[in-house]
Protein backbone atom coordinates (compact mmCIF):
# COMPACT_ATOMS: atom_id res chain seq x y z
CA UNK A 1 0.00 0.00 0.00
CA UNK A 2 1.60 3.70 -0.55
CA UNK A 3 1.50 5.94 1.87
CA UNK A 4 -1.14 8.91 1.61
CA UNK A 5 -0.40 11.95 -0.39
CA UNK A 6 0.23 14.83 1.57
CA UNK A 7 -1.85 17.91 -0.36
CA UNK A 8 -1.41 21.65 1.23
CA UNK A 9 -4.57 23.52 0.66
CA UNK A 10 -4.07 27.15 0.40
CA UNK A 11 -7.63 29.35 0.32
CA UNK A 12 -9.37 32.19 1.97
CA UNK A 13 -13.32 29.63 1.62
CA UNK A 14 -11.87 27.72 4.27
CA UNK A 15 -12.25 29.89 7.07
CA UNK A 16 -15.84 28.79 7.13
CA UNK A 17 -16.25 25.37 8.85
CA UNK A 18 -19.04 23.90 6.58
CA UNK A 19 -16.84 24.97 3.52
CA UNK A 20 -14.66 22.36 4.90
CA UNK A 21 -16.57 18.94 4.46
CA UNK A 22 -14.45 17.98 1.35
CA UNK A 23 -11.30 18.33 2.83
CA UNK A 24 -12.31 16.23 5.55
CA UNK A 25 -13.83 14.00 3.27
CA UNK A 26 -10.30 13.44 1.48
CA UNK A 27 -9.14 12.96 4.64
CA UNK A 28 -11.05 9.84 5.55
CA UNK A 29 -10.45 8.30 2.14
CA UNK A 30 -6.95 7.53 3.99
CA UNK A 31 -5.53 8.18 0.35
CA UNK A 32 -4.28 11.36 1.71
CA UNK A 33 -3.34 13.62 4.77
CA UNK A 34 -4.90 17.54 4.11
CA UNK A 35 -3.09 20.35 5.61
CA UNK A 36 -4.41 23.74 5.40
CA UNK A 37 -3.19 27.18 5.11
CA UNK A 38 -5.96 29.90 5.58
CA UNK A 39 -6.88 32.88 7.29
CA UNK A 40 -7.27 33.83 10.93
CA UNK A 41 -10.12 35.78 9.94
CA UNK A 42 -11.77 36.91 6.76
CA UNK A 43 -13.68 40.12 6.11
CA UNK A 44 -17.04 39.26 3.16
CA UNK A 45 -17.98 42.15 1.82
CA UNK A 46 -20.81 40.89 0.10
CA UNK A 47 -22.27 40.19 3.50
CA UNK A 48 -20.45 42.94 5.58
CA UNK A 49 -19.12 41.08 8.15
CA UNK A 50 -15.71 39.53 9.65
CA UNK A 51 -15.69 35.28 9.99
CA UNK A 52 -13.39 34.17 12.13
CA UNK A 53 -11.33 30.90 11.34
CA UNK A 54 -13.66 27.40 12.52
CA UNK A 55 -12.09 24.38 12.71
CA UNK A 56 -14.56 21.79 13.29
CA UNK A 57 -12.60 18.38 11.86
CA UNK A 58 -9.90 17.34 13.51
CA UNK A 59 -7.95 15.08 10.49
CA UNK A 60 -7.09 18.44 8.89
CA UNK A 61 -3.55 19.98 9.89
CA UNK A 62 -4.53 23.97 9.78
CA UNK A 63 -2.03 26.56 9.78
CA UNK A 64 -3.63 29.84 10.47
CA UNK A 65 -2.31 32.69 8.86
CA UNK A 66 -2.40 36.46 9.01
CA UNK A 67 -3.83 38.03 5.77
CA UNK A 68 -3.12 41.67 4.76
CA UNK A 69 -6.03 43.05 2.62
CA UNK A 70 -8.90 41.23 4.07
CA UNK A 71 -11.85 41.05 1.79
CA UNK A 72 -9.91 41.56 -1.71
CA UNK A 73 -9.60 38.26 -3.04
CA UNK A 74 -7.31 38.97 -5.50
CA UNK A 75 -5.14 41.80 -3.68
CA UNK A 76 -4.82 39.56 -0.66
CA UNK A 77 -1.05 38.70 0.89
CA UNK A 78 -0.92 35.73 3.05
CA UNK A 79 1.53 35.74 5.70
CA UNK A 80 5.45 34.70 4.36
CA UNK A 81 6.30 33.09 7.50
CA UNK A 82 2.97 31.04 7.84
CA UNK A 83 3.63 30.17 4.37
CA UNK A 84 7.05 28.67 5.21
CA UNK A 85 6.13 27.38 8.50
CA UNK A 86 3.34 24.84 6.64
CA UNK A 87 5.46 24.11 4.19
CA UNK A 88 8.59 23.04 6.37
CA UNK A 89 5.96 21.15 9.12
CA UNK A 90 3.76 19.38 7.24
CA UNK A 91 5.94 18.79 3.78
CA UNK A 92 3.60 18.63 1.38
CA UNK A 93 3.71 16.45 -1.99
CA UNK A 94 1.85 19.20 -3.20
CA UNK A 95 0.30 22.37 -3.20
CA UNK A 96 -3.11 23.36 -3.80
CA UNK A 97 -3.83 26.69 -4.40
CA UNK A 98 -7.49 27.75 -4.37
CA UNK A 99 -7.21 31.51 -5.43
CA UNK A 100 -7.30 32.83 -8.97
CA UNK A 101 -4.44 32.66 -11.04
CA UNK A 102 -4.33 36.33 -11.54
CA UNK A 103 -4.11 37.14 -7.86
CA UNK A 104 -1.29 37.75 -5.63
CA UNK A 105 -1.56 35.03 -2.97
CA UNK A 106 -1.40 32.25 -5.90
CA UNK A 107 1.32 34.11 -7.27
CA UNK A 108 3.16 34.06 -3.12
CA UNK A 109 2.48 30.32 -3.39
CA UNK A 110 3.69 29.52 -7.19
CA UNK A 111 6.96 31.45 -5.77
CA UNK A 112 7.12 28.97 -2.88
CA UNK A 113 6.60 26.04 -4.96
CA UNK A 114 9.56 26.90 -7.29
CA UNK A 115 11.91 27.33 -5.11
CA UNK A 116 10.90 24.19 -2.75
CA UNK A 117 10.17 22.79 -5.73
CA UNK A 118 6.38 21.20 -4.85
CA UNK A 119 4.33 20.31 -7.71
CA UNK A 120 1.32 22.80 -7.40
CA UNK A 121 -2.45 22.98 -8.63
CA UNK A 122 -4.72 25.78 -8.98
CA UNK A 123 -8.24 26.17 -8.61
CA UNK A 124 -10.16 29.67 -10.33
CA UNK A 125 -13.40 30.21 -10.87
CA UNK A 126 -12.98 33.02 -13.23
CA UNK A 127 -15.05 32.72 -16.61
CA UNK A 128 -14.62 36.39 -18.16
CA UNK A 129 -11.65 37.52 -19.74
CA UNK A 130 -10.72 40.81 -17.73
CA UNK A 131 -7.89 43.56 -18.59
CA UNK A 132 -5.11 43.14 -16.66
CA UNK A 133 -2.21 45.54 -16.53
CA UNK A 134 -0.25 44.42 -13.71
CA UNK A 135 -1.23 41.18 -12.48
CA UNK A 136 -0.52 39.96 -16.21
CA UNK A 137 2.69 39.19 -15.36
CA UNK A 138 1.80 37.30 -12.27
CA UNK A 139 -0.67 35.38 -14.30
CA UNK A 140 1.76 34.29 -16.86
CA UNK A 141 4.09 33.01 -14.05
CA UNK A 142 1.47 30.68 -12.29
CA UNK A 143 0.42 29.33 -15.41
CA UNK A 144 4.03 28.43 -16.20
CA UNK A 145 4.21 27.32 -12.85
CA UNK A 146 1.05 24.81 -12.17
CA UNK A 147 1.01 20.87 -12.98
CA UNK A 148 -2.80 21.17 -13.16
CA UNK A 149 -5.24 23.44 -13.53
CA UNK A 150 -8.91 23.25 -12.30
CA UNK A 151 -11.31 25.35 -13.31
CA UNK A 152 -14.96 25.62 -11.63
CA UNK A 153 -16.72 25.93 -15.04
CA UNK A 154 -16.18 25.23 -19.00
CA UNK A 155 -15.97 28.46 -20.26
CA UNK A 156 -13.06 29.03 -17.47
CA UNK A 157 -11.34 25.74 -19.03
CA UNK A 158 -11.06 27.72 -22.62
CA UNK A 159 -10.48 31.02 -20.81
CA UNK A 160 -6.86 30.01 -19.16
CA UNK A 161 -5.77 28.04 -22.68
CA UNK A 162 -6.21 31.66 -24.04
CA UNK A 163 -4.20 33.15 -21.35
CA UNK A 164 -1.26 30.72 -22.66
CA UNK A 165 -1.42 27.46 -20.19
CA UNK A 166 -0.69 24.30 -22.09
CA UNK A 167 -0.93 22.32 -19.56
CA UNK A 168 -3.80 19.79 -18.65
CA UNK A 169 -7.29 21.25 -17.34
CA UNK A 170 -9.74 19.80 -15.01
CA UNK A 171 -13.65 21.06 -14.50
CA UNK A 172 -14.78 20.68 -11.63
CA UNK A 173 -16.74 23.07 -8.39
CA UNK A 174 -14.58 24.26 -5.86
CA UNK A 175 -16.93 22.40 -3.01
CA UNK A 176 -19.10 19.43 -3.26
CA UNK A 177 -22.49 18.96 -1.08
CA UNK A 178 -22.67 17.49 1.52
CA UNK A 179 -25.43 14.61 1.03
CA UNK A 180 -26.25 14.08 4.40
CA UNK A 181 -26.65 17.63 5.04
CA UNK A 182 -28.76 18.06 1.90
CA UNK A 183 -30.63 14.94 1.80
CA UNK A 184 -34.59 14.21 0.38
CA UNK A 185 -36.97 15.58 2.78
CA UNK A 186 -39.85 13.37 3.61
CA UNK A 187 -42.67 12.96 0.92
CA UNK A 188 -45.24 16.02 1.27
CA UNK A 189 -48.98 14.80 2.52
CA UNK A 190 -50.46 17.49 2.38
CA UNK A 191 -52.44 19.26 -0.60
CA UNK A 192 -50.30 22.00 -0.26
CA UNK A 193 -49.69 24.56 -3.52
CA UNK A 194 -46.95 24.06 -5.25
CA UNK A 195 -43.65 25.21 -4.26
CA UNK A 196 -41.30 27.57 -6.72
CA UNK A 197 -38.07 28.53 -4.66
CA UNK A 198 -35.10 30.60 -5.17
CA UNK A 199 -31.51 30.75 -2.60
CA UNK A 200 -29.46 33.76 -3.75
CA UNK A 201 -28.97 37.39 -3.83
CA UNK A 202 -31.77 39.42 -5.28
CA UNK A 203 -29.73 41.03 -7.74
CA UNK A 204 -30.52 42.58 -11.75
CA UNK A 205 -28.19 39.52 -12.21
CA UNK A 206 -29.86 36.96 -10.90
CA UNK A 207 -32.88 37.54 -13.03
CA UNK A 208 -35.55 37.58 -10.04
CA UNK A 209 -37.78 40.33 -12.56
CA UNK A 210 -37.92 37.29 -14.89
CA UNK A 211 -39.50 35.14 -12.42
CA UNK A 212 -41.85 37.12 -11.47
CA UNK A 213 -43.05 37.69 -15.20
CA UNK A 214 -43.44 33.69 -15.36
CA UNK A 215 -45.24 34.08 -12.22
CA UNK A 216 -47.85 36.49 -13.71
CA UNK A 217 -48.33 34.58 -16.64
CA UNK A 218 -49.04 31.10 -14.71
CA UNK A 219 -51.44 32.71 -12.97
CA UNK A 220 -53.11 33.51 -15.81
CA UNK A 221 -52.74 29.67 -16.87
CA UNK A 222 -54.90 29.44 -14.29
CA UNK A 223 -52.31 27.24 -12.48
CA UNK A 224 -52.51 27.05 -8.45
CA UNK A 225 -48.34 27.60 -6.55
CA UNK A 226 -46.29 29.91 -4.51
CA UNK A 227 -43.24 31.32 -4.76
CA UNK A 228 -40.75 31.32 -1.90
CA UNK A 229 -37.67 33.95 -2.54
CA UNK A 230 -35.04 33.18 0.19
CA UNK A 231 -32.33 36.05 0.09
CA UNK A 232 -32.15 39.93 0.03
CA UNK A 233 -29.96 42.15 -1.97
CA UNK A 234 -29.81 45.52 -3.10
CA UNK A 235 -33.00 45.29 -5.43
CA UNK A 236 -35.25 43.64 -3.44
CA UNK A 237 -37.09 46.67 -3.41
CA UNK A 238 -37.89 47.06 -7.07
CA UNK A 239 -38.76 43.19 -7.09
CA UNK A 240 -40.89 44.32 -4.47
CA UNK A 241 -42.54 46.82 -6.49
CA UNK A 242 -42.85 45.00 -9.76
CA UNK A 243 -44.71 42.04 -8.04
CA UNK A 244 -47.11 44.44 -6.96
CA UNK A 245 -47.28 46.20 -10.49
CA UNK A 246 -48.34 42.49 -11.82
CA UNK A 247 -50.77 41.30 -9.13
CA UNK A 248 -48.67 37.99 -7.76
CA UNK A 249 -47.23 39.77 -4.46
CA UNK A 250 -49.79 37.69 -2.63
CA UNK A 251 -47.94 34.82 -4.03
CA UNK A 252 -44.82 35.37 -2.96
CA UNK A 253 -42.81 34.73 0.94
CA UNK A 254 -39.96 37.00 0.88
CA UNK A 255 -38.42 34.61 3.55
CA UNK A 256 -34.77 37.05 3.89
CA UNK A 257 -31.40 36.43 4.35
CA UNK A 258 -30.42 32.87 5.33
CA UNK A 259 -27.74 31.04 6.60
CA UNK A 260 -26.19 28.43 4.83
CA UNK A 261 -26.88 26.01 7.87
CA UNK A 262 -30.62 26.69 7.46
CA UNK A 263 -30.44 26.38 3.49
CA UNK A 264 -31.50 22.59 3.81
CA UNK A 265 -34.91 23.19 5.69
CA UNK A 266 -35.43 25.93 3.63
CA UNK A 267 -35.26 23.86 0.38
CA UNK A 268 -37.36 21.15 1.76
CA UNK A 269 -40.44 22.89 1.32
CA UNK A 270 -39.53 23.42 -2.05
CA UNK A 271 -40.97 21.55 -4.68
CA UNK A 272 -38.70 22.97 -7.74
CA UNK A 273 -35.83 25.26 -7.44
CA UNK A 274 -35.09 27.70 -10.21
CA UNK A 275 -31.93 29.60 -10.98
CA UNK A 276 -33.02 32.89 -13.36
CA UNK A 277 -29.59 34.22 -13.53
CA UNK A 278 -28.66 36.71 -16.66
CA UNK A 279 -25.28 37.80 -17.56
CA UNK A 280 -23.89 41.35 -17.02
CA UNK A 281 -21.28 43.31 -18.18
CA UNK A 282 -19.15 42.46 -15.34
CA UNK A 283 -20.34 39.03 -14.34
CA UNK A 284 -22.39 35.63 -15.50
CA UNK A 285 -22.52 32.86 -13.43
CA UNK A 286 -19.71 30.83 -12.63
CA UNK A 287 -21.39 27.49 -11.33
CA UNK A 288 -24.43 28.18 -8.95
CA UNK A 289 -23.91 25.49 -5.64
CA UNK A 290 -27.63 25.99 -4.78
CA UNK A 291 -28.17 23.74 -8.25
CA UNK A 292 -26.90 20.67 -7.02
CA UNK A 293 -27.54 21.19 -3.21
CA UNK A 294 -31.29 20.92 -3.94
CA UNK A 295 -30.54 18.24 -7.04
CA UNK A 296 -28.70 16.30 -3.57
CA UNK A 297 -32.51 16.17 -1.84
CA UNK A 298 -34.25 14.91 -4.89
CA UNK A 299 -35.74 18.60 -5.38
CA UNK A 300 -36.01 19.03 -9.40
CA UNK A 301 -33.95 22.78 -10.92
CA UNK A 302 -34.79 25.25 -13.95
CA UNK A 303 -32.30 27.17 -14.83
CA UNK A 304 -31.11 29.74 -17.62
CA UNK A 305 -28.39 29.83 -20.35
CA UNK A 306 -26.39 32.15 -18.47
CA UNK A 307 -23.02 30.73 -17.29
CA UNK A 308 -22.48 27.41 -16.09
CA UNK A 309 -26.10 26.81 -15.15
CA UNK A 310 -26.57 24.25 -18.50
CA UNK A 311 -23.21 22.04 -17.77
CA UNK A 312 -25.06 21.76 -14.18
CA UNK A 313 -27.95 20.81 -14.88
CA UNK A 314 -26.79 19.09 -18.46
CA UNK A 315 -30.76 18.14 -19.42
CA UNK A 316 -32.32 20.52 -22.10
CA UNK A 317 -35.87 20.25 -21.07
CA UNK A 318 -34.78 22.14 -17.53
CA UNK A 319 -32.73 25.07 -19.02
CA UNK A 320 -34.68 28.59 -20.59
CA UNK A 321 -32.93 31.05 -22.63
CA UNK A 322 -31.52 34.03 -19.92
CA UNK A 323 -34.64 36.57 -18.92
CA UNK A 324 -37.02 34.34 -21.58
CA UNK A 325 -40.09 34.42 -19.05
CA UNK A 326 -42.65 32.79 -21.68
CA UNK A 327 -40.03 29.75 -21.64
CA UNK A 328 -39.59 29.80 -18.14
CA UNK A 329 -43.02 29.89 -17.44
CA UNK A 330 -43.40 26.69 -19.84
CA UNK A 331 -40.99 24.22 -18.33
CA UNK A 332 -43.03 25.03 -14.59
CA UNK A 333 -46.16 24.40 -15.77
CA UNK A 334 -45.21 21.35 -17.00
CA UNK A 335 -43.55 20.42 -13.60
CA UNK A 336 -46.73 21.27 -11.87
CA UNK A 337 -48.95 19.69 -14.63
CA UNK A 338 -47.26 16.76 -15.12
CA UNK A 339 -46.78 14.59 -12.13
CA UNK A 340 -44.75 11.54 -14.12
CA UNK A 341 -42.24 14.13 -15.74
CA UNK A 342 -41.70 15.60 -12.42
CA UNK A 343 -40.65 12.59 -11.17
CA UNK A 344 -38.39 11.14 -13.66
CA UNK A 345 -36.59 14.78 -13.31
CA UNK A 346 -36.93 14.50 -9.68
CA UNK A 347 -34.53 11.00 -10.21
CA UNK A 348 -32.71 12.35 -12.55
CA UNK A 349 -31.26 15.35 -10.49
CA UNK A 350 -30.91 13.43 -7.48
CA UNK A 351 -28.86 10.79 -9.40
CA UNK A 352 -26.89 13.34 -10.87
CA UNK A 353 -25.75 15.21 -8.15
CA UNK A 354 -24.35 11.92 -6.50
CA UNK A 355 -22.46 10.99 -9.50
CA UNK A 356 -20.85 13.95 -9.41
CA UNK A 357 -20.86 16.62 -6.80
CA UNK A 358 -20.84 15.31 -3.26
CA UNK A 359 -17.75 15.63 -1.59
CA UNK A 360 -16.65 12.19 -2.02
CA UNK A 361 -17.28 12.30 -5.62
CA UNK A 362 -14.79 15.49 -5.97
CA UNK A 363 -12.58 13.81 -3.29
CA UNK A 364 -11.93 10.94 -6.08
CA UNK A 365 -11.26 13.27 -8.64
CA UNK A 366 -8.77 15.44 -6.72
CA UNK A 367 -6.58 11.73 -5.68
CA UNK A 368 -6.48 11.07 -9.14
CA UNK A 369 -5.57 14.44 -10.46
CA UNK A 370 -2.91 14.65 -7.56
CA UNK A 371 -1.13 11.68 -8.26
CA UNK A 372 -0.84 12.75 -12.16
CA UNK A 373 -0.11 16.07 -11.23
CA UNK A 374 3.21 14.42 -9.31
CA UNK A 375 4.04 12.43 -12.36
CA UNK A 376 3.94 14.96 -14.41
CA UNK A 377 6.10 17.00 -12.29
CA UNK A 378 8.82 13.74 -11.65
CA UNK A 379 8.45 13.36 -15.78
CA UNK A 380 9.30 17.30 -16.22
CA UNK A 381 12.80 16.69 -14.15
CA UNK A 382 13.78 14.02 -15.99
CA UNK A 383 13.17 15.30 -19.23
CA UNK A 384 14.70 18.84 -18.14
CA UNK A 385 18.12 17.27 -16.13
CA UNK A 386 19.03 13.44 -16.61
CA UNK A 387 22.37 14.32 -15.76
CA UNK A 388 21.96 15.54 -12.57
CA UNK A 389 19.19 13.01 -11.66
CA UNK A 390 21.74 10.35 -12.11
CA UNK A 391 24.26 12.00 -9.62
CA UNK A 392 21.75 13.11 -7.38
CA UNK A 393 21.28 8.81 -7.30
CA UNK A 394 24.98 7.91 -7.06
CA UNK A 395 25.95 10.61 -4.56
CA UNK A 396 23.02 10.01 -2.43
CA UNK A 397 24.57 8.64 1.10
CA UNK A 398 21.76 9.52 3.28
Amino acid sequence: MTNPIRVLFVSHAYVVGVNQGKLDAIAKTGKAEVGLVVPKQWYAPSWKKTFELEQPYPQIKIYPAQVFFSGKAGACIYSPLAILKAINDFRPDIIQVEEEVFSVSAFQIALCARLFKIPSVFFGWENMDRKLVLRSFMRKYILNTAQYLITGNCEGAELVKKWGYQGPVEVMPQLGVDAQLFSPAEAKTDNSEFSIGFVGRLSDQKGIDTLIEAVRILLEQGHRFRIILCGSGSDEAIFREQAEKNNVNELITWRGAVRHDEVPQEMAQFDVLVLTSRAVATCKDQFGLVLFESMAMRIPVVGSTCGEIPNVIAKSDLVFPQGDAQKLAAILARLISEPDWYSEVAQYCFDRAHQHYTHERIAERLIELWHNAIKLQGDSNSSHSSTSVSTNVLGASK
